[in-house]
């Protein structure tokens, strides 16, 4: 190998650059290069999905490992818009982006402002759009605009609202749809009689117990079955659940319910729930950066209820989708009506009023009912939350090294004191 050429490899090295194999082949005066990986938290150590659980990652790690959560299981790919097709997030004017800034609320007797509430809260990026206008945008932790952070149960919200498109598409043909008749696996099991309502309300009547630390709980069994990887095992443990009420009549918080809505999902559309995110929505709508999703084994099912990871920027767009009620230029995605349905409090078979959706968390504050406002909650302190009425949509990024109780401020005040600031 000519002496010009070593010089020019040690050149590479010293850069951190690779050199590809066309700058051994002799054939070409202008060798190919690969570049050193482009996500900036590559190479970044991170934990694994049961320290995550148990809350036993530092406070570096969680961070490292929540904005590369795509390293830890497989995943599918949702492919973002071309670049020259993204939706322009534009920035508000001045004085509103300013007054958010100095804002400060009252919450339990004490005075909290926007530095304090992301100090306690651990927030690790957080986004604010007013009339699709960026009011605040601030990452924390060495995050910037190309960080792709977890979801966890903030994907809930979003299969939620893929059953939504799949019906204005006729793929799934009524909410009273049985979730047998979309996944035979189920009949006989104690999922035979429920409906796509049902589950997507968690009422299945089926039992579940939903502690994420405990490994003995049925949350941590389904989470052991994706670590496994083994095809149909995370099926396989909704199926062996027991009854305990008429499906419909009784409510419980049951992550295992939005994997049989992805089953139902995936077998009702036909392709994989990332490509039909993708096509429906992500592309359409303008999204800037892949997203990707975790599957329960390699080429198998999206995790229904987790493992999404996106921009912070996107996650916002989202919001807007729903905040145009499912919208895209002159087409209409979902049903009508459907974001107010699939966001408003529900009603049980037996009348009892339930304090949720669609898998999505409706406002549990005057002000927020008043405005029809909801949410999408995950553990670790993420969040989406969407204000119809005052056209806000506030995406936050938690860092919390526990899975629950890791908030020292409360979101929902922060919120009011948000929309109260930009109505």
């Amino acid at each position: 190998m000519p002496q010009a050429r070593i010089v020019y490899l040690l050149l590479l090295l010293n850069l951190g650059l690779v050199p590809g194999a066309d700058v051994f082949a002799g054939e070409r005066d202008k060798p190919s290069l690969i570049a050193a990986p482009t996500y900036p938290h590559a190479q970044e150590p991170i934990g694994d999905v049961r320290q995550m659980y148990d809350g036993r990652l530092s406070q570096e790690l969680a961070v490292n490992t929540f904005r590369n959560i795509d390293r830890i299981f497989p995943v599918n790919k949702i492919k973002a818009a071309p670049a020259k097709q993204a939706l322009v997030l534009p920035s508000a004017d001045f004085k509103m982006r300013q007054q958010l800034t100095q804002l400060e609320w009252k919450e339990r007797g004490r005075t909290i402002n926007l530095s304090q509430f992301f100090e306690l809260n651990r927030v690790a990026g957080a986004l604010v759009l007013k009339d699709g206008k960026v009011v605040l945008e601030q990452y924390r932790y060495g995050n910037t605009e190309q960080t792709r952070w977890m979801s966890m149960s903030v994907a809930k919200s979003i299969t939620s609202t893929l059953v939504g498109a799949a019906i204005k598409q006729g793929k799934i043909k009524s909410l009273r749809d049985s979730v047998s008749t979309y996944v035979p696996e189920l009949k006989g099991s104690a999922y035979q009689d429920a409906s796509v309502r049902d589950v997507l309300m968690m009422a299945s009547g089926v039992a579940w117990s939903e502690t994420y630390s405990d490994p003995r709980s049925d949350r941590r069994r389904l989470l052991e079955a994706q670590i496994s990887q083994k095809p149909g095992s995370a099926l396989e443990v909704m199926r062996k659940l027991p009854r305990v009420a008429e499906a419909g009549t009784m409510a419980n918080y049951n992550t295992g319910e939005t994997q049989v809505v992805a089953q139902v999902l995936r077998n009702a559309i036909g392709i994989s729930l990332s490509e039909y995110l993708s096509e429906r929505i992500w592309r359409r709508f303008g999204m800037e950066a892949d997203a990707y999703w975790w599957l329960d084994s390699p080429n198998g099912v999206e995790i229904g209820g987790s493992g999404i990871s996106a921009t912070l920027r996107d996650y916002g767009r989202f919001g807007l989708f729903m905040l145009n009620q499912g919208r895209i230029k002159n087409e209409v995605v979902l049903p009508d009506g459907w974001t107010y349905e699939a966001t408003t409090p529900t009603l049980l078979k037996n009348g009892k009023p339930l304090a949720y959706g669609y898998l999505w968390w409706p406002a549990t504050d005057l002000a927020g009912q008043r405005d029809a406002a909801y949410a999408a909650i995950g553990i670790h302190g993420q969040a989406m939350y969407i204000n119809p009425a005052s056209k806000v949509v506030i995406v936050l990024w938690g860092a919390q090294v526990q899975p629950t109780g890791g908030a020292g401020s409360d979101n929902t005040a922060f919120f009011q004191a948000v929309n109260a600031a930009l109505r």
